[in-house]
C-alpha cells in the first residue's frame, strides 16, 4: 500500500509567502498609521499571533497531505522552510524600504531610541550617550538590520514549529 508523502518544499514555500505577505501588510499599516518608529505593542502581538496561526496551518496542511502523519523532524523542516523563505523575502523588502523608500527611517529610529534612553535615564553622561550612539550606529545599517530579520525569523520559526510540532506530531505506526 502506498503511503502519501507531502511536499515539504511546496508547503514551506506557500506558507513562507503567506507569512511574508502578512508581515509586509502589517508593516505597511504601521507606516501608513505612522507607527513604524514607535511601534505599539499590539501591532507586535498581532504579528506574532498571525505568525503562530500560519505556522500551525502549515503543519496542519503537511499533516493532512501526509495521510494524517507528521514527525517532529518533518514539522521542523516545514516550519524552518517557511521561516527561511519569509525571512529572506522580508529582509529584501526591509532593505529596500530602509535604504530606498524611506532613507531617513534608520536615523529617525536611532533618534527616537536615543530620546527614549535619555528620558529613561535623565542623569546619563554625554560620554555614555556618545558610546551608545556608536554602538547603535553599528547595528542599524540596512543590511545588518536585514540580516537580523532573517535570524529572528529563523529563531521564532524554530520555536513555534517545535512547540506546534510536539503538540501535533503523529508518527506512522511501525509494522
Amino acid at each position: 500500500m502506498d503511503t502519501p508523502t507531502a511536499s515539504v518544499k511546496k508547503i514551506a514555500l506557500n506558507y513562507g509567502i503567506y507569512l511574508v505577505l502578512a508581515s509586509i501588510l502589517l508593516h505597511v499599516i504601521s507606516v501608513i498609521t505612522n507607527n513604524h518608529i514607535d511601534q505599539p505593542w499590539y501591532l507586535s502581538l498581532i504579528g506574532f499571533i498571525i505568525s503562530v496561526i500560519l505556522f500551525v496551518y502549515a503543519l496542519k496542511a503537511f499533516k493532512k497531505e501526509n495521510g494524517g502523519f507528521m514527525s517532529l523532524s518533518e514539522a521542523l523542516k516545514v516550519g524552518m522552510g517557511a521561516a527561511v523563505i519569509s525571512g529572506i523575502i522580508y529582509a529584501i523588502y526591509f532593505y529596500i524600504f530602509a535604504a530606498l523608500v524611506e532613507p531617513t527611517y534608520i536615523s529617525d529610529l536611532m533618534e527616537f531610541r536615543m530620546d527614549q534612553m535619555i528620558e529613561g535615564k535623565p542623569n546619563i553622561t554625554q560620554e555614555e550617550i556618545d558610546q551608545t550612539s556608536k554602538i547603535q550606529a553599528m547595528f542599524t545599517k540596512p543590511w545588518i538590520m536585514s540580516a537580523m530579520v532573517i535570524i529572528i525569523s529563523l529563531f521564532w520559526g524554530f520555536i513555534i514549529s517545535l512547540i506546534a510540532g510536539l503538540i501535533m506530531k503523529q508518527n506512522r505506526p511501525e509494522h
